[in-house]
C-alpha cells in the first residue's frame, strides 16, 4: 500500500454537507481533505431551497453574493401552484417562500439574507471553488472504503478509481458526509430511527420553453392533481423551476413495492407531457433517475473521531426544503468546534455538543419534511379524488366545484382550506429559524423556559436565551449600516454590551482565547438609532452576551457585574469543554 497522506480533517463527500465543512475549515486555516467518489460534482438540480440561516452562514464565509449572482431571488419563487396540469385548470395558490406580505415582513424583520433558489449543481461549485482556493484539497474519483480509530487518529482507506489502487490517509477527526447511504455511518455504527425506502420517486430533468404557462405566476414548485398522482411520491405531481422558464425538472412517484419503471426517454417525456399538459411543446429529456423517500434519522451523529452530517445523518424527503440547508448548517456547527479543538483551546468533549445541538434539528427536519407529504392529502380528499376512480370521475369531481349548488360551495372552502394549510410546508418560517441548542457549549442563565406567543414551526421569534440564534438588527458604525449578525462570526467568540459594560470588555480582553468585543450605544463604535437592538438584546446597556462563532449565544447576564471576570471564565471553561 502506497505511504499514508496526512491531514488534520478528511471529508468523505462533496456535497452540501461536505463541501460546506472543506469551506469553513479552510476558512478557519484547518488543514483539510475531500474525498469523492465521483468524478465531478453535482451534474443535477437536487437540493434548491435556500432559506435565510443558510444565507447567513454563506454570508459568515464570504460566498452570499456568489449563491445570489447564480440563483433565482425570492420574489421569482412564491405562487405555489396547484393545478391538473400546466396548461390545464388551476385550483389554487399559495404565497410561498416569504412572499406572502406578512410573511415577507417577517422575513425583512428575521435577518439581514434574503433566501432564494440555489440548485444544488450551481451550489456546489460555489463551496468546492472557495474552499480549495482557501487550501482545501480535493480528490475527484477517490471512494471510501474503510476505517479504524485509536487514541491519536482515524486511518482511512480508499480507493483511486482511476489508478484502482488503494492508500491510507491518516486524519485526526474523520467527517462522514457521504449521503443518505453513508457507508461511514454504517461503519462508525451510528444508531438510527425510522426507517428508509416508504415510498418512491422519479426525477426528470428536462429542458422546454414553458414561460407562457409559468412566467404570469412565478414560482418554484407547481404541483399537478392527476390521476396517479398520489402513488408513492412526495404526495402529487411536481413540476420544480430549475432556472427560469426553460429548465425544469419532474418528480413523479412510483410503487415502491413493484420496483421503479424502466427509465426510457420515451417514459420520461411521456410523464412530462402528462404534467405540461402540452403535446405540441418541444421537449429535451436531459436525465432520470429514481429513488426513495426515507423516514430516518441518526440519534447520534458521532462516534469517538469519526463524525457524520447532512443526509448521512437525516434522510428525508425535499419537502420544506430543508435538506441543503440542515447540511451546510451541521458542518457550520461542526466546523469551528473541529478548530477549536485541533489548535488546543477546547478539549475534545467540546465535540460532545456536535450532536447534543443537531441530532434533535434533524430529527426535526425528517419528522416536518414527512409530515408535510400527508398533508397534501385533504387536497386530493376535497376533490374525492384518494378512492378508485377513473380519470373521468375525477375531471368530473374538479369540474362540479364550480356549480352553483350548496354541496359545491363546501366543496370549494374545503379545497381552499387544504391549499391554504400547506402554508405548514411552503411557509415555515420557525422551522427555519427556531432552532434552540441546548448543551454544555451554552451556559443556561436560569430565566423561565421559553413559550412562543405564535405557532412555532410557523413564526420566528428572536430571543437573546442562550442556545439561540443572535437576533438581527440593523445597527450603524460610522456612515455603515450593518446586521448585529455581522458583527459576530468570522470563527471568534464575540462579547456584546453597552455603556456601563467596561467590566465585561476588560474581562473578555483578560481570556487565554480571542473574542472580539463590540459596544452598542450612543457615542460607541456602534449606535443603534431605530432602538431596535435595545427592545431585541433582552438584557441592560451593561449587561453582556456572549455568541459563539456561529452565531448562537452561549451566555447571557442581564446587567453590569463586579464579578465579570469570573463569569465569564467559568463560562468559557464550561463551553470549551473545560469545566
Amino acid at each position: 500500500m502506497s505511504p499514508v497522506v496526512e491531514t488534520d480533517v478528511l471529508i468523505v463527500g462533496s456535497g452540501p454537507a461536505g463541501a460546506s465543512a472543506a469551506l469553513a475549515l479552510s476558512t478557519y486555516g484547518v488543514p483539510n481533505i475531500v474525498v469523492t467518489r465521483y468524478a465531478s460534482l453535482a451534474d443535477t438540480p437536487r437540493a434548491h431551497i435556500t432559506n435565510q440561516r443558510t444565507m447567513e452562514v454563506l454570508r459568515d464565509l464570504g460566498v452570499e453574493q456568489d449563491v445570489i449572482a447564480r440563483a433565482t431571488p425570492q420574489h421569482l419563487m412564491g405562487n405555489t401552484t396547484f393545478c391538473t396540469s400546466l396548461a390545464g385548470e388551476e385550483l389554487g395558490r399559495v404565497r410561498s417562500w416569504g412572499n406572502d406580505p406578512l410573511v415577507q415582513a417577517a422575513h425583512e424583520l428575521a435577518s439581514p439574507t434574503r433566501m432564494c433558489d440555489m440548485p444544488q449543481h450551481l451550489m456546489e461549485p460555489v463551496l468546492v471553488d472557495a474552499a480549495v482556493a482557501r487550501g482545501s484539497n480535493l480528490r475527484f474519483q477517490t471512494e471510501y472504503l474503510s476505517h479504524t480509530q485509536d487514541a491519536d487518529g482515524v486511518t482511512v482507506t480508499v480507493r483511486d478509481r482511476l489508478r484502482g489502487d488503494s492508500y491510507e490517509i491518516r486524519a485526526k477527526y474523520l467527517i462522514g458526509a457521504d449521503g443518505g447511504r453513508s457507508k461511514v455511518a454504517e461503519d462508525a455504527g451510528l444508531p438510527m430511527g425510522g426507517q428508509m425506502g416508504v415510498a418512491g420517486s422519479i426525477n426528470i430533468v428536462f429542458e422546454a420553453d414553458l414561460a407562457k404557462y409559468t412566467a404570469h405566476r412565478p414560482s418554484t414548485l407547481y404541483w399537478v392533481l392527476a390521476p396517479g398522482a398520489t402513488v408513492g411520491g412526495i404526495g402529487a405531481g411536481l413540476v420544480r423551476c430549475v432556472r427560469p422558464w426553460n429548465e425544469w425538472m419532474i418528480v413523479w412517484g412510483y410503487d415502491v413495492t413493484a420496483g421503479a419503471p424502466d427509465l426510457t426517454t420515451e417514459y420520461a417525456e411521456s410523464v412530462v407531457r402528462r404534467l405540461v399538459g402540452d403535446d405540441d411543446i418541444p421537449v429535451t429529456i436531459k436525465s432520470s433517475s429514481a429513488w426513495t423517500v426515507n423516514e430516518m434519522y441518526a440519534e447520534t451523529y458521532s462516534n469517538g473521531r469519526v463524525l457524520c452530517a447532512g443526509d448521512a445523518t437525516h434522510r428525508h424527503p425535499p419537502s420544506n426544503g430543508l435538506g441543503s440547508n440542515t447540511s451546510i448548517q451541521d458542518s457550520y456547527n461542526l466546523a469551528w468546534k473541529l478548530k477549536l479543538v485541533l489548535d488546543g483551546t477546547a478539549a475534545p468533549k467540546l465535540l460532545d455538543s456536535y450532536t447534543a445541538e443537531r441530532a434533535p434539528v434533524g430529527k426535526q427536519v425528517v419528522t416536518r419534511a414527512n409530515q408535510s407529504i400527508g398533508e397534501t392529502a385533504p387536497i386530493f380528499e376535497s376533490l374525492d379524488g384518494l378512492s378508485p376512480q377513473t380519470p373521468e370521475q375525477l375531471w368530473a369531481n374538479i369540474a362540479a366545484r364550480k356549480e352553483a349548488t350548496e354541496a359545491a360551495e363546501k366543496q370549494r372552502a374545503r379545497l381552499r382550506e387544504a391549499i391554504a394549510f400547506k402554508v405548514y410546508e411552503f411557509n415555515a418560517h420557525g422551522v427555519d429559524l427556531n432552532q434552540r441548542y441546548a448543551s454544555d457549549a451554552v451556559v443556561p442563565d436560569g430565566t423561565p423556559a421559553e413559550t412562543f406567543a405564535r405557532d412555532p414551526e410557523l413564526h420566528h421569534q428572536p430571543t437573546s436565551r442562550p442556545g439561540a440564534r443572535i437576533p438581527h438588527a440593523w445597527i450603524t458604525s460610522g456612515t455603515r449600516t450593518v446586521s448585529t449578525l455581522d458583527t459576530v462570526g468570522n470563527g471568534r467568540f464575540t462579547l456584546l454590551t453597552g455603556i456601563g459594560g467596561e467590566g465585561w470588555i476588560r474581562a473578555a480582553a483578560a481570556q487565554d482565547i480571542e473574542i472580539a468585543t463590540v459596544v452598542v450605544g450612543p457615542g460607541q463604535e456602534y449606535e443603534d438609532p431605530y432602538g431596535d437592538w435595545a427592545r431585541l438584546s433582552e438584557i441592560s446597556d451593561a449587561g453582556a452576551l456572549l455568541v459563539r462563532p456561529d452565531g448562537f449565544v452561549a451566555f447571557r447576564h442581564p446587567n453590569a457585574a463586579p464579578d465579570a471576570g469570573t463569569l465569564l471564565t467559568d463560562a468559557l471553561r464550561r463551553i470549551l469543554g473545560h469545566a
